[in-house]
Order: C-alpha cells, then sequence, then structure tokens
C-alpha cells in the first residue's frame, strides 16, 4: 500500500467507515435516527415545579431528578420517558401515558394517577403514599411488593382507555 493511498484512507476512509456504520445501525433497527430527533428536549435536574405540561407530547425525554412539584401532566404523553429520582410530589397525573417509563426511585407522594396508563413501567423503589389511583392501569410494571400492598388497600375503578380495572392490573388479592 502506497502512502498517498494509505492518507486517503486515514482522511475519506474515517468518513466512509462512519457513514456505513451509521447505516448498518440503521438498517438493523439498533437505533431510529428520526425517533432520536423527535424529543431532544432534557429536562434532567431541572425545576419544573408548578408548571403545565398538559396535553403535552414528552415521550422518550428525561426527567431524571427533575423537581416536579405540583405540576401539571394531564392527558400528557410521558412514555418511555426516564424519571429516575425524580419528585412528582402532588403532581396532576391524571390520563397520563406512562407507558414503558423508567421510574425507579421516583415519589409520587400524594399525586393525582387517576385514569393514568402505565403499562410495561419500572418502578422499583418509588413511593406512592396518599397518590389517587382510581382506574390507573398498572399491567405489566415492576412495582415494590409494599407499594403494591398499599396501593392495593385502596385501588377501584376501571381505565377508561384499556378496561382494565386497578385492582386487577396490580395483582391485588
Amino acid at each position: 500500500m502506497t502512502s498517498r493511498m494509505w492518507e486517503w484512507i486515514k482522511g475519506t476512509g474515517r468518513a466512509v467507515v462512519l457513514t456505513t456504520l451509521i447505516v448498518v445501525i440503521s438498517v438493523a433497527g439498533i437505533v431510529n435516527p428520526a425517533a432520536a430527533q423527535e424529543n431532544t428536549v432534557d429536562y434532567t435536574y431541572t425545576d419544573l415545579s408548578h408548571r403545565d405540561f398538559a396535553g403535552s407530547n414528552l415521550s422518550g425525554t428525561s426527567l431524571a431528578a427533575a423537581e416536579a412539584r405540583e405540576t401539571n401532566f394531564e392527558n400528557a404523553d410521558l412514555s418511555k420517558t426516564i424519571l429516575t429520582k425524580a419528585l412528582f410530589l402532588r403532581a396532576n397525573l391524571k390520563g397520563a401515558n406512562l407507558s414503558e417509563a423508567f421510574a425507579d426511585r421516583v415519589v409520587f407522594d400524594g399525586a393525582d394517577l387517576t385514569n393514568a396508563i402505565v403499562l410495561d413501567a419500572i418502578m422499583s423503589s418509588s413511593t406512592f403514599t396518599d397518590a389517587a389511583i382510581a382506574g390507573a392501569d398498572f399491567s405489566g410494571t415492576i412495582l415494590d411488593r409494599y407499594q403494591t400492598a398499599q396501593m392495593c388497600k385502596y385501588a377501584e375503578g376501571v381505565n377508561p382507555v384499556t378496561g382494565i380495572a386497578t385492582r386487577d392490573s396490580l395483582g391485588c388479592r
């Protein structure tokens, strides 16, 4: 290999390799570049208290360690969001979609989750003290046994969208 050819590979070869890699990853379905561009807002470590996100599409965003005290997320799409270590104290999550959210160690104390859709989410080590959950659907969601047992004491209603009873979605006896 000549030095001239080597210089070409070093100069333009990187771009070719990078472009090929991006195409292969996209075709393989590993990364969807269009989906990655949908919601580029990052609310990590932000104070969102008392704000109004009613009806907003926040799907795929990060609210990790955000403080959302008494924030309005009514009918908002929070599916596939990262909520780790966030504070949703007395937040309005009525009718919100939290499906496939990663909500590890989140405080939902006093939050209103009436008719919320929480399918296949991870909510380990999260708390729901005094949370309103009537009509919420937690089907397939990972919750701590203690939190589930506490919510089963007052779980009632049927989700108007999924048709699943709250008690059934929590696995209450």
